[in-house]
């Protein structure tokens, strides 16, 4: 059963048109990433949650009580924002302790309650200092036992880790899903981040010009993608057009090269596809004569990514990007004639009309923030 229902959503911001529809059920407990470029409406999604702004058609709801018009401070909504907001006179104990107090909470049950929470985010030796002695990261985590001294019925985070370094965005997003799993508390989350999403939710929702593309589990967002949007956010994928040739054996054409994908299986015979194959299904090997669903081309470059090393391959009008191991990878470098094997079932498979752009992943100017 549905513990935070958003029942579609409208709003507009003059003529443009923030949220057009969404329509997203979380049951109690479960963690949801909204994931998409700027000005794609997941922070207007999340004030409406909030109660910052309203939405222009639809309802919120939340344990099956409609909270649309409840004003913020009667929603019982922990918010956690990018920038931190902290009171600066107030030492971190005391930021923790705001809600509680301004609640009426007994002075012993608030020493308590903030004491255990400054624990559960690491910083129970920083109780008595203030937002400027701590770094960015001891911050946010400030920010979040804020957010949870009222025990909220569901937790909202915007880009909460936006602003921090890398190491410790990794950190934190770690310590936030170990928290909310312990805490067992509904947590909608905002990033443009995926690997942020993808490693931290129960499920992903992809967001563009206001609507949800698809929503699902990560394995499932990243494994089957079902627009040409999602496949091109969510990780890398290689797009290739190709036109089908044969649909009894699943065999498609693009730029003079024959390929089998099993997924062109029962599409009709002329059909444009796109054909979506992930980097690292893709097997790579010095040219010896093309073999079953190979593409033959020629190293362009090499992007190091550790033990990965990424490969952009050019063969005719196409290109591939293939990620290997970088041991073999250093025997195949720029300029080097190579074979690259598609895998006939890893492939995916999307329709692509005669008259329909690929969408480009593009930034748009989003309402302000609070």
């Amino acid at each position: 059963m549905a513990y935070l229902e958003l029942q579609n959503l409208h709003r507009d911001f003059g003529t443009n048109k923030a949220l057009d529809g969404i329509e997203i059920q979380l049951g109690e407990g479960e963690f949801l990433s909204l994931l998409g470029p700027s000005g794609c409406g997941k922070t207007t999604a999340l004030r409406l949650v909030a109660g910052f702004d309203r939405p222009d058609q639809g309802r919120i709801v939340v344990d099956g009580k409609d909270v649309t018009r409840v004003a913020p401070n009667k929603r019982d909504m922990g918010m956690v924002f990018q920038a931190y907001s902290l009171f600066p006179n107030m030492t971190a104990h005391q930021n923790v302790e705001f809600g509680l107090r301004i609640r009426g909470k007994d002075r012993a049950d608030r020493r308590k309650r903030v004491d255990d929470l400054l624990e559960l985010v690491g910083l129970g030796h920083a109780g008595t200092r203030y937002p400027h002695q701590l770094s960015g990261g001891m911050q946010q985590r400030v920010a979040l036992a804020r957010a949870l001294a009222i025990e909220p019925r569901v937790l909202l985070l915007d880009e909460p880790l936006s602003a921090l370094d890398a190491k410790v965005r990794v950190q934190l997003r770690e310590e936030i899903r170990r928290i909310q799993l312990e805490l067992g508390i509904t947590t909608l989350y905002v990033t443009h981040d995926q690997e942020e999403a993808l490693s931290v939710s129960d499920h992903v929702a992809v967001m563009y010009r206001g609507r949800i593309e698809q929503m699902g589990s990560p394995a499932e967002m990243y494994t089957a993608p079902a627009t040409p949007f999602v496949a091109e956010f969510i990780g890398t994928m290689n797009r290739i057009e190709a036109t089908v040739v044969d649909p009894s054996t699943g065999t498609i054409e693009t730029g003079g090269v024959t390929l089998t994908v099993e997924a062109a299986r029962g599409k009709a015979r002329g059909d444009r596809v796109l054909v979506l194959i992930r980097p690292e299904t893709v097997e790579v090997a010095a040219a010896n004569g093309a073999g079953a669903n190979t593409m033959t081309g020629e190293v362009l470059t090499h992007t190091f990514l550790g033990p990965v090393t990424r490969l952009k391959i050019v063969s005719g009008q196409s290109s591939l990007i293939a990620d290997m191991p970088t041991a073999r990878a250093a025997a195949l470098p720029p300029g080097s004639k190579v074979d690259a094997a598609l895998p006939a079932t890893e492939a995916r498979l999307l329709d692509l009309k005669d008259d329909e752009a690929l969408p480009q992943i593009t930034e748009e100017p989003g309402p302000a923030g609070p």
